[in-house]
This record gives C-alpha cells, sequence and structure tokens, in this order.
C-alpha cells in the first residue's frame, strides 16, 4: 500500500464512501445486496479487507442525490464514523440540471472536502468522464470540463488522492457502460475498482475485461438503438427532473453504518449470514 496511506491506518481501518449513483453502484446489479446493486466501493472494501483483515466500511451514497443534499445528508454521519479512509464522488447530478451555478456548486465541494481532509483521513477524488452518448446532451460538455479542472486543484490543494476518471481510455468501449449509457456496468465498476485500489498501492488481482473488437454497427441498427436510449432512458430522465422527482427518493444508505468486511466471501458472505 502507499507508505502515507498504511500509516494513516495502523491503529484503525474504516473505508467511508460518500456520493451519488456513481459510488451506490447503479450498472453493476446484485441479486443479494442492499438496494440490488454492488459497485466499484463495494469492490474496493472487499479487497482492502483482503489486503489487510479488520476494515470496516460503510456507503453512504444514494442514487440521484445532488451535492448539497450529499453535504446535509451524508457528511456528519461520516464525520461521526471516524473514517480513515473516504472516497468521494459529488456534483455529477447538479451538472445535468437546469440553471446549475457551477461557481457556487464548486465552492461547496471544495468545502466538503475541506471538512473531510480535516479528519486526517485518506481522500480520493475523482474527475468525471466525458460521456459521449449524444448530441442531446452535448451542451453538458463545458460544465464537466469545468468540473474537472477544479476538482484536479482541489485535490491538490488538499492532498488527496486523485482519480482522474476524465483520462481513462478504457471507457471509451461502450461495453464499459450499462444501458443508460451514463452509469459504469459491472465491467466498468471492476475496471475502475481496479484503479482505486492501484491508486492506494492496495495488491489485488481484478484485471480488466479482455473483450474482442466491438462489432461494426450498421446505420440502421443505430438509427434503433439511439430511438431505444432516447425512449427508454432521456426522455425519463427529462421528465423526472420536471417533476422535481429522481429515483433515489424512496431508497436509503446501502451500508449506513460500518460494517467488519469479511476477509473470505466478502460482503455477500456479511448478508448470508445476516438473513440466518
Amino acid at each position: 500500500m502507499r507508505e502515507e496511506f498504511r500509516r494513516g491506518n495502523n491503529a484503525r481501518r474504516r473505508y467511508v464512501a460518500l456520493g451519488d449513483s456513481f459510488t451506490e453502484g447503479v450498472g453493476d446489479t446484485s441479486t443479494v445486496l442492499p438496494n440490488g446493486v454492488r459497485g466499484w466501493a463495494d469492490r474496493v472494501a472487499e479487497k482492502l479487507a483482503k489486503a489487510e483483515p479488520g476494515w470496516e466500511y460503510a456507503n453512504l451514497a444514494v442514487r440521484s442525490k445532488r451535492l448539497r443534499q450529499i453535504i446535509d445528508e451524508q457528511l456528519e454521519p461520516a464525520l461521526a464514523m471516524e473514517p480513515t479512509l473516504v472516497t468521494l464522488y459529488a456534483g455529477g447530478n447538479d451538472i445535468l440540471d437546469f440553471g446549475t451555478d457551477m461557481e457556487a456548486l464548486l465552492n461547496d465541494y471544495e468545502l466538503l472536502v475541506a471538512r473531510l481532509a480535516g479528519t486526517g483521513a485518506t481522500v480520493v477524488l475523482f474527475t468525471g468522464f466525458d460521456v459521449k452518448v449524444s448530441a442531446v446532451l452535448e451542451p453538458f460538455r463545458k460544465r464537466n470540463t469545468l468540473y474537472n479542472q477544479r476538482v484536479r486543484g482541489i485535490a491538490a490543494k488538499y492532498g488527496a488522492v486523485l482519480v482522474d476518471y476524465w483520462c481513462f481510455e478504457a471507457y471509451h468501449d461502450p461495453r464499459m457502460w450499462s444501458s443508460d449509457r451514463l452509469h459504469m456496468s459491472k465491467a466498468g465498476h471492476k475496471y475502475l475498482a481496479a484503479q482505486v485500489l492501484d491508486h492506494l498501492g492496495v495488491p489485488h488481482k481484478v484485471s480488466p475485461k479482455e473483450w474482442d473488437p466491438p462489432a461494426r454497427v450498421g446505420i440502421r441498427e443505430w438509427e434503433r438503438r439511439q430511438r431505444r436510449w432516447v425512449n427508454d432512458w432521456v426522455l425519463p430522465l427529462f421528465g423526472r427532473k420536471l417533476r422535481g422527482v429522481t429515483l433515489g427518493d424512496t431508497l436509503s444508505a446501502r451500508w449506513p453504518e460500518p460494517v467488519k468486511v469479511p476477509r473470505k466471501g466478502g460482503l455477500k458472505k456479511l448478508m448470508e449470514e445476516a438473513t440466518r
């Protein structure tokens, strides 16, 4: 592990994940884990416990949460847990909202990072990926660029570990994305888990998916897929925005209190033991 990361975790090992659907695990479905998903953060917690027994893990992330909601609902519970490792991705949903004040958003983001860094925990931050899914979402691209620039600067200012998601070429393969094209697929979550573990210097055997080159798609099939994507995902997304509702309104955090991650069997074993 990174020497500074190891030094900070001698007495207690507690990982707390904050954020939205990115960290909740949307796109990586599971029939046995809370909220029906797994995700990269669960995978990171399991590999931490395998490398060094005794790790505890809480995941407060809930899909659709905006930055202000993450601050109001997740920050104080996270601080109360006295984490030694924190991961944070927040602001992606705000970028897709109409009328977002990016300067105000990023000032709030920095205040959140400052509070987390002030605990002495190792803080991991992420840039956002430039998802080229459709011209429909092109107007939001400048916001994403600004967000990434500021996140890089904030990470440097507060000594955070930066996982520069923007730069990962692997995500140009459409198979790294779920059917909504905005959330990672299972393969995408596994790849990101490996990147986080590598940045922390944690040994693991999470390997990238090896695929043959994607098959070429004819223009008619491409148009059919575009129409289906717009009908299934884009229109409902903007419909929810107009109605002021989100997919996370009825959901709770997946792991709201720290759980000790089993070294063997991981979080699935924990769920199996809880239902006996």
